[in-house]
Parts: C-alpha cells; sequence; structure tokens
C-alpha cells in the first residue's frame, strides 16, 4: 500500500476510532459501522476497485461533531512522524561520508543536505500543501544539520536564554520574562542527541561518567547540560543566548541600563587602568557587561581573557583567549582557570580579563592586581559590594592559604578599585544599582564609598509596570578621580552634579 493510501487509511481509522469513545445516535452509530466497512476494504490488499471489476465504494458520511473533529487530530502527527523518519534515515544514506570530509565547508553540506531533502520528500509523493511541504522540510534540516526544535528559538533574536526540562517543557526568556514555549523534543534521544551536537562541537563530552558539561555554541552562547542520572526528569539544558552584534555602551545607554554621565565615569576608570569588579546574580548582565567595558580598554594594549567557555566577545586586535579544560575519561589533563591565571602573568600581559572568579583563583587575581597589573577585569556572584567583599574573603580561603582575615582583606582593599553592581529588576530590566569605590580599610573593614545609586523612590509606572527610577550620582567625588590626572583624563563636570532635588 502507497503511503498516501495509508496516510488517508489513517484518517478514516481516526474518525472511527474516537467516535466509538463517545454516545451515539442511532443513526450516527449505523454511519460508524458503515465507516469501519469501509475502512477494512481499503486495507485488503486484493479488493481494490480495479481488480474486482466493481465501482469503489461511496465513502461513508462520518459523523461531524466537533468532539470527532478534535479527537481525530492527535492521530495525523504519528503517521507524519514516520514520514520524517523515513525521510530523515534517506537522507543520512545520501549524505554518507560527506559529513565527515573536512575539505567540504559547513555551508557547502547544508545546501547539498536541503537538495537531497527536496528530492526525497517530493519523492515520497504525500499530498501536502507547499506550507507543509517546507515546514517538513525545516524541521528535517534542523535535526539532521541543527538543533531541532531549539533550532527556531535560537534563531529569534527576541529569545535570550532556552531552558529545557525534560523533552517535554521548553521555557524561554523573552524581554526578562521566562514563559513556556511551544517547541517540545519527540523523545530523550532526540534531546540527547542535540546535546551531543553542541558538546562535540568544542571537544567536550558528556555521558554516564561524565553527566554534566560546560560548553558553547560557535557564535559564543552559553550552554551547560546535565544529563540522567544526575537530571532525574530528563536531560536539562540551558543556553544563555549572545547577540551575533555585541551590545555597545549605546545600547545600553537606551535600554537605561546606564546613564550617560555613569557611562562616561566607567570608560574614564578603564582606560586610567583601575581593576574593576562586575557583581551581580545570576542573569544579570555581568558578561554583557564586561562586554562593554572591555571595549574601552586601548586597541595598542595586550590583552590575555581567561575563561571556562569562551564568551567574551572583545573587538580589540591584541587579544589572547584562554579556556580551562575539564579531567579527561582517566581523570586527568585538567587545566584549571588557576593554571590559566598564573601562566598568564608569563605573557606579558597589559590586561588581564578573568571571565569570573568562582574559586581560589581570586588569591592569584587579586595578586596580579597587585604586582603591576592594574587594568584588570573579572565578574564575580554577589548581590551587594558590601557581599562582594565576602564573597571574595571566602574564595580567597578556597584557595587552601591558610591566610589570616585581616591579611585578606588588606589585599582585596588594595587590590580592587571599582565594584559596578547589577541587578534584575522584578520587571524584567537589568540595571546597574551601585558603582562603588573600594576606599582602603578602616581597622578591621574594607570602607566602601558609593558613587552612583539607583534611585527606587521615582516608583513604578501602573500601566507598564517598570520602574521609573535610574541610577544617579551621590554627589560624592570618588578618590580614584585623582588618578585621571596622570592619564590626561578630564571628566565632564556633570558627572558628580546630582539631579534636582537631592
Amino acid at each position: 500500500m502507497k503511503l498516501a493510501d495509508r496516510l488517508a487509511l489513517a484518517r478514516g481509522e481516526a474518525i472511527v476510532e474516537s467516535v466509538t469513545h463517545h454516545s451515539l445516535h442511532p443513526d450516527d452509530e449505523r454511519e460508524v459501522v458503515e465507516a469501519q466497512g469501509t475502512a477494512e476494504t481499503a486495507e485488503g490488499p486484493d479488493l481494490s476497485a480495479e481488480e474486482t471489476g466493481t465501482a469503489a465504494p461511496t465513502p461513508a458520511r462520518t459523523v461531524s461533531s466537533p468532539e470527532t473533529a478534535r479527537a481525530a487530530s492527535p492521530v495525523m502527527p504519528d503517521a507524519l512522524a514516520g514520514l520524517k523518519r523515513r525521510v530523515k534515515d534517506e537522507l543520512m544514506i545520501r549524505i554518507g561520508s560527506r559529513g565527515s570530509d573536512p575539505s567540504l565547508s559547513e555551508d557547502d553540506l547544508k545546501a547539498f543536505a536541503r537538495e537531497q531533502l527536496a528530492d526525497i520528500v517530493k519523492a515520497e509523493q504525500v499530498p501536502m500543501s507547499t506550507e507543509e511541504r517546507d515546514r517538513l522540510i525545516r524541521q528535517i534540516s534542523d535535526d539532521v544539520l541543527g538543533y531541532g526544535p531549539l533550532q527556531s528559538l535560537l534563531e529569534d533574536d527576541t529569545v535570550t536564554e532556552i531552558m529545557v526540562n525534560g523533552p517535554d517543557q521548553v521555557f524561554i526568556e523573552q524581554k526578562g520574562k521566562v514563559t513556556l514555549s511551544g517547541s517540545t523534543f519527540t523523545s530523550e534521544e532526540q534531546l540527547r542527541n542535540v546535546i551531543e551536537r553542541i558538546v562535540t562541537q568544542v571537544g567536550r563530552r558528556i555521558d554516564e561518567s561524565s553527566p554534566l558539561v560546560d560548553a558553547r555554541l560557535p557564535d559564543g552562547s552559553r550552554v551547560n547540560a546535565v544529563i540522567p542520572p544526575l537530571a532525574v526528569n530528563g536531560s536539562s539544558l540551558t543556553i544563555r543566548k549572545f547577540a551575533a552584534d555585541p551590545l555597545k555602551v549605546d545600547d545600553l545607554i537606551r535600554f537605561g541600563s546606564i546613564t550617560p554621565q555613569m557611562a562616561e565615569l566607567l570608560q574614564a576608570c578603564v582606560e586610567a587602568h583601575l581593576n574593576i569588579l562586575v557583581a551581580g546574580g545570576t542573569g544579570t548582565g555581568k558578561t554583557t557587561m564586561l562586554n562593554v567595558m572591555s571595549s574601552f580598554i586601548p586597541h595598542g594594549e595586550r590583552i590575555v581573557t581567561i575563561e571556562d567557555a569562551v564568551e567574551l566577545q572583545l573587538q580589540q586586535e591584541h587579544v589572547v583567549r584562554l579556556e580551562s579544560r575539564p579531567a579527561n575519561i582517566e581523570g586527568k589533563g585538567e587545566i584549571s582557570i588557576r593554571d590559566l591565571l598564573k601562566n598568564s602573568l608569563r605573557m606579558r600581559p597589559d590586561r588581564i580579563v578573568v571571565g569570573e572568579c568562582r574559586g581560589g583563583e581570586a588569591l592569584d587575581m587579586l595578586q596580579a592586581m597587585n604586582t603591576g597589573h592594574d587594568g584588570s577585569l573579572s565578574t564575580i556572584h554577589a548581590n551587594s559590594p558590601r557581599d562582594v567583599i565576602s564573597r571574595l574573603e571566602t574564595l580567597v580561603l578556597m584557595a587552601g592559604m591558610d591566610l589570616p582575615l585581616k591579611a585578606v582583606r588588606e589585599q582585596i582593599a588594595s587590590a580592587i578599585d571599582v565594584v559596578v553592581q547589577l541587578s534584575r529588576l522584578r520587571d524584567g530590566s537589568r540595571r546597574v544599582t551601585h558603582v562603588t569605590e573600594i576606599q582602603g580599610m578602616e581597622g578591621e573593614t574594607v570602607t566602601l564609598q558609593d558613587a552612583f545609586l539607583f534611585d527606587y523612590s521615582a516608583g513604578v509606572d501602573p500601566r507598564t509596570g517598570r520602574f521609573l527610577g535610574k541610577t544617579v550620582t551621590t554627589g560624592v567625588r570618588p578618590k580614584f578621580v585623582d588618578k585621571f590626572e596622570d592619564y590626561g583624563i578630564r571628566l565632564s563636570p556633570s558627572v558628580f552634579t546630582p539631579p534636582a532635588g537631592r
């Protein structure tokens, strides 16, 4: 039986099966019996109208209740799923060894695959509209060459984060709000295939012996994957998307994340070789802010970046990018952030940019900042500038050095000049809420002085729910401004002028 006939039969069976589960009028029951007889006749291989010499039976009129129509639809995706499997298998056969041919570029491979895919679908001779055919080709192309159901989400510029909680749940973040998307995976196997495709591109592995991994997409988007047995409800996949065109300082001003006065101050801080920490919680935009601030680094300087997974998108020419490496299957060969940070000191860097301090490397970073490597940048997880100090203390102690707490605090006060604190407000917006100077020590306490603070007193727009306030100067002139004169940097008088009414 042809595929088209099987699909038609599937439609008839769906209607019959769905109707028999409902209470019917006697006339409707008679129509169901006739429909069943028609379906059985169509299924028999030796009872076609041409072979028996009889006229083809008139299709029975089926019950057209809304309940029947709704119940009939779920069977069709099963038939289409079978079609997808056959077309996909045939495509893999035709691609063959081309998939591993190093002389064939990815674009050429995709063009060949799409051409073959169109021929295979056409050869199936399944009655479909042009729109349905294009959708089928796109879905199979995404499965074979892309990231399956996630491909359309990755191509959507409004989606900033994708969170997969097993094959049946895909959440997305748009405009700071998390919602359930309409995309799902057909099975756990399809989800695992997508994860495998992502991690193998960057030379990582994921299996039962190593069931979690950090990786990245070719565009730099951050990926974290966890598979069973650690992920109980099915494999988990989290993708933090990065824009193909990195955000610039003008974009952050337009979004309201920072003000022009704050941008002028931060640019001066970077050009004056101050050591800066960007702090905030998860998803507050620390990496984006680090990218923007690194754009202020003069192009003639040598920059060494150190990250777990390469995410920074520096635009300068003289950049060395280093990436840590996990242990192999034998538990050997690990290269940590600490190892890279120590090695970077021998690479004659003008700037060291650490993607994130989350362990003992905090001690090495502080030592580097205190031994002539000024102008270094990094990010850290903390909820306030005061928490940054406590967090650094904890991270330094994680290095295994038995240092007195006062000595650690003195290192912090001497090394760090500025803390830029970001927060994700409840309206979904990401704002810089503090620009804080670390002034030094008083007794055993690290002293802080805010230069900019977010103004919550402006309230919330009752119509949109968006915060109306912005980050404004406190009117206090930081001590580090005196260092600007050594570099010939002059700030506008308005930078530290508080707004009217304050």
